[in-house]
């Protein structure tokens, strides 16, 4: 009897398939001149490391050309699965709601990534009405309203997240370090220290999450607060470099004792 191991099981469940991409070209001159829309498919294998080959399809669904890598949000961003062709097999484990919830994420963080906020807020609304729960969307929408000041929309995302235990994993590390530093820079302090506490909660022998709060503290003018931070960050971790100097500061303005 056959065995599957966790090689193979990994391999059964990478993207493998047949992807399009449409585009927009123009054809003519002057007055003759007129818009079509073109479909090119493309052949889509991804890598042991995630990345994703993409080799275009010439007639009879023949691979030809070069291959080219890219990431697998700038496939769920530009690129359609082609289902109803034979080689495809789309993103293993998905369904059709959860793909298109990921496709709509990628565009939002592509959109947001270049300063078009809007267009990214749309994308990630269109994932949030799939998906309330959704916290890269979550995320994605609530430093969209930060970035353009706007923080009652602002505290709404934050009011959602706090709420959210996998918005403090460690999938979304990179994402909940820019969430956290853009309320403190917003001049949302109160809403950036409930922020840190709640990530304590989940993980209370995290030494960055005290000094943090100690930050968000001193922003606020509260030293007394970001001293005792300060003191359990150390406590933590006493070679804490950014956290004694922090404290050598508020000695030197006397913010403190001792």
């Amino acid at each position: 009897m056959s065995q599957t191991t966790p090689d193979s099981a990994n391999a059964q469940n990478r993207v493998s398939g047949v992807f399009s991409q449409k585009k927009v070209v123009k054809i003519g001159t002057g007055t003759t001149a007129r818009k079509t829309e073109v479909v090119t498919y493309f052949l889509v294998e991804e890598c042991e490391n995630g990345m994703m080959l993409v080799q275009a399809l010439a007639a009879g669904d023949q691979p030809f050309g070069p291959k080219t890598e890219i990431t697998r949000d700038e496939l769920l961003s530009d690129y359609l699965p082609e289902p109803q062709k034979s080689l495809s097999r789309t993103v293993a484990g998905l369904s059709a709601q959860e793909l298109e919830i990921q496709k709509a994420v990628a565009r939002g963080d592509k959109f947001r990534k270049r300063g078009e906020s809007f267009t990214a807020e749309f994308e990630y609304s269109k994932a949030l009405a799939m998906d309330m729960g959704n916290v890269r969307a979550n995320f994605g929408i609530g430093l969209c309203y930060i970035a353009r000041g706007e923080q009652t929309k602002a505290h709404e995302v934050f009011e959602r997240l706090v709420k959210l235990d996998a918005a403090f994993e460690d999938e979304h590390k990179h994402l909940f370090n820019e969430f956290g530093i853009s309320l403190r820079k917003a001049a949302m302090q109160n809403e950036a220290m409930e922020y840190y506490r709640r990530a304590l909660e989940l993980s209370p022998s995290d030494e960055n999450l005290h000094y943090n709060i100690a930050r968000a503290a001193f922003d606020k003018g509260d030293a007394k607060t970001a001293a005792q931070s300060l003191g359990a960050c150390l406590k933590l971790n006493p070679e804490h470099a950014e956290a004694r100097q922090f404290v050598e500061y508020l000695r030197h303005k006397r913010l403190v004792e001792g």
